[in-house]
Parts: C-alpha cells; sequence; structure tokens
C-alpha cells in the first residue's frame, strides 16, 4: 500500500543524506532544542518513516504518557497525508500500528540495566526484532557517560539506531560555529550525530553540530513548519 515513491520523496531522505545515510545499527543521534520547538515531532517523522518502511519501531517515553504520544503520531502521520493522495488511509495507519510499540519509564525510579532488561526482553524473547529505538524526554542532567555507553553497546549488539531527544536552555544552545551543546558534552563521544533545532522568524532550522568525527556546524536544506511541524525542503 505504500509506494517506493512515497518512501523516496520523504523530507526524511534529505535528512538521512545529510547525515550520511541516517543512523546506522549500533548508533546514537540526538535532537537538541528548547523546550516546546519541534524535538518530538522530529522523532516522530523519523520513526513514521521507519514503519511506512515496513520496519519495526520502539519509542520510549520518559515524560509523556502512552496516550499523549500516541496523539502526537496520528497528528504527524494526519499532517502527512494530507501532502499524499494515498487509499485505505486508516488500513495504512493499522499497519504501521502493528510495527510500533510504546513505552513509558519513569527515570527517577529505574536504573539503565532495568531498562535494557525490558527492551531486551521485549526484542529477544518477544520476537519484536526493531530496528529504531526512539528515546524521547531523557533528562540529561541526570544521565551519565555509563549509561549511554550502556547503551550504545546494546543498540551495537542488537542492531539498533538510536534516537535521543534533549531539551536545552536557550545558554546551552550552540550557536554557529560551536560543536554540541554544553549539557552534552561530557557524552559527545558517544554520540554519532547531534542535531540542534534553531528557531527563526517564519520556521525552525535544522543545524549538525555532530556528525560522527567531525564538529562541523552546518545548515541543513530543511526546516520544521512552525505551524504542522512537519520537516520541509527548503
Amino acid at each position: 500500500m505504500i509506494t517506493d515513491e512515497l518512501i523516496q520523496r520523504s523530507p526524511v531522505r534529505i535528512f538521512e543524506r545529510s547525515i550520511h545515510g541516517g543512523l546506522a545499527a549500533g548508533e546514537l543521534g540526538l535532537i537538541a532544542s528548547q523546550s516546546g520547538i519541534g524535538k518530538t515531532s522530529v522523532l516522530v517523522q523519523i520513526a513514521l518513516d521507519k514503519l511506512l518502511q515496513a520496519k519495526k519501531v520502539i519509542h520510549v517515553s520518559f515524560t509523556q504518557h502512552t496516550d499523549y504520544v500516541l496523539a502526537w503520531y496520528k497528528n504527524i502521520f494526519d499532517e502527512f497525508i494530507k501532502k499524499q493522495r494515498l487509499e485505505n488511509l486508516r488500513d495504512v495507519e493499522n499497519e504501521l500500528i502493528k510495527n510500533r510499540v510504546l513505552m513509558n519509564f519513569n527515570q527517577e525510579g529505574i536504573t539503565t540495566e532495568q531498562i535494557l532488561r525490558s527492551l531486551r526482553a521485549l526484542i529477544q524473547e518477544g520476537g519484536f526484532k526493531a530496528e529504531a529505538l526512539i528515546v524521547d524526554g531523557f533528562d540529561f542532567t541526570r544521565g551519565s557517560h555509563e549509561h549511554f555507553a550502556a547503551v550504545k553497546t546494546f543498540a551495537r549488539e542488537l542492531g539498533l539506531a538510536v534516537w535521543y531527544s534533549c531539551n536545552v536552555t536557550v545558554g546551552n544552545c550552540p550557536a554557529a560555529k560551536q560543536a554540541v551543546p554544553p549539557l552534552v558534552q561530557d557524552y559527545a563521544d558517544l554520540l554519532d550525530v547531534v542535531i540542534v533545532l534553531e528557531p527563526q522568524p517564519e520556521y525552525i532550522a535544522l543545524s549538525v553540530s555532530k556528525d560522527r568525527d567531525t564538529y562541523n556546524p552546518e545548515a541543513l536544506a530543511l526546516r520544521l513548519d512552525p505551524r504542522t511541524l512537519l520537516i520541509l525542503e527548503g
């Protein structure tokens, strides 16, 4: 039901080309911005792109109730579909849901080992062979180098590409030609890709702060529509 042409036309293709093909299995990526700029929207669009390709996705939220995350997926899917000409839209949506699992954790009351144990049980014992792990709402002020090292090892072992979101204050957002936000510099060696969302008068810009071993921020040929929060070209 989903055509190859539709998948190839997705702005996520340009997003992936801008970071040398997107995240590979075993790599960690980060979307950083001030609160309310569009981090969750970008993560959901990355996830939906995987789902449209019939790939399995696990979405972990540390701050939002499952119903709220579901609403994000539905709203972004509906906005995306408005721009396409697809038949049997609800059937398509139902197919996507089959390949997605939502999980909630309270970061204050759980260890990294417990989180990874739950994910391993779902993937290996539950037979849900995911290719992407979305982690939204993780509090980086409570993170540690050990946490991200363990997640990276886990991702390599199970073949997962892992995207995090990070909420940074205005003063902690990197300016032009800076590297990663100060809040995550202690873990920068474990992050393969860092994308920063920067609000502009009429749109939200996406900039690369880190691409593997290169710390060379550059503007992407992409932006977020401030109304729909969809990734757009130009």
